[in-house]
């Protein structure tokens, strides 16, 4: 689509820097899969949270949230404002929201993973609707990862799941200015295709050739790291190349339908149409709009 010419434009127009909020752009490593702006565009502007950490690091999204805060003040110290770009809405959130992340307790969630596998996700479920009824009204029973989560957090703070939810509700409409891409669904999947091949030309697969022999093959595939757990099935000799490219397509498109599902929920973003020319065609009208105080 563009995003990453029209954010330099953008931000180069503003005298702004780059927050990325890219779930993805914060790991060493991964970058022609990631489409992360390289070091010249880099160069050009300003740019953080990216290149934090290294494949297999933990991080959590209350880190993102406090180190991501941390570059907004420093960049406005400078008298420049930050402008916040990527797909991720939960670290959107995270950055311009009251939001609090609780923490995560290994043993904890060790132990209810191991009920789990024994009662199953069904008494799992029961459990928790009887503690915690409005969390579970919102899980799927099936989904055995967010239960074992929505019993985690109050085994190890004390507070309910559903307390810290009800935050996600308000959207504080003073806390920031939001601007939205918005594509035909068929030209987001015909552009998606044409992507994945592109970054194969690019060197796409010696990338994470390069991260299985530095030992971090199982890390991608757990973590279901879009495209890079396909390739790195398709090295192990588990699948084809053409079936794990034609994951990553389904895989992307899948989560490009998520995010927009998640962003127009949020009131605040005034949407800006794009068609096959891409990003930069609303270059002027987004620059007017973010520009408007």
């Amino acid at each position: 689509m563009g995003k990453t010419d029209l954010s330099l434009a953008l931000a180069e127009a503003m005298d702004a820097e780059i927050v990325s909020i890219d779930s993805m752009l914060v790991y060493r490593g991964m970058d022609v899969g990631t489409a992360k702006p390289s070091i010249q565009e880099r160069a050009r502007v300003p740019h953080h949270l990216i290149d934090i950490v290294g494949p297999s690091e933990p991080f959590s999204v209350a880190r993102f949230q406090d180190e991501a805060r941390e570059a907004v003040v420093r960049i406005g110290g400078r008298g420049r404002p930050a402008l916040l770009v990527g797909g991720s809405g939960l670290y959107f959130r995270a950055v311009v929201d009251d939001l609090e992340f609780p923490g995560a307790d290994p043993d904890t969630r060790y132990e209810l993973e191991r009920q789990a596998e024994a009662l199953g996700a069904e008494r799992m479920y029961q459990r928790l609707a009887a503690s915690d009824p409005v969390a579970a009204a919102k899980i799927d029973p099936g989904n055995v990862r967010r239960t074992v989560r929505a019993l985690e957090v109050p085994a190890i703070t004390g507070r309910t799941f559903s307390m810290y939810a009800r935050a996600w509700e308000r959207y504080d409409a003073g806390s920031v200015r939001a601007a939205g891409l918005r594509m035909p669904r068929e030209a987001v999947i015909a552009r998606i295709g044409v992507r994945v091949r592109s970054m194969l030309d690019a060197g796409w697969l010696d990338e994470v050739r390069s991260l299985v022999e530095r030992g971090f093959g199982g890390w991608l595939t757990s973590t279901q790291a879009i495209g890079y757990a396909e390739l790195a099935r398709h090295l192990r000799g588990d699948m084809t190349l053409d079936d794990a490219v034609e994951a990553t397509v389904k895989r992307t498109s899948n989560l490009a339908r998520r995010q927009m599902s998640w962003f127009r929920r949020d009131p605040r973003i005034r949407w800006f149409d794009v068609d096959e020319r891409g990003a930069m065609a609303a270059f002027e009208p987004i620059l007017a709009y973010l520009d408007d105080q």
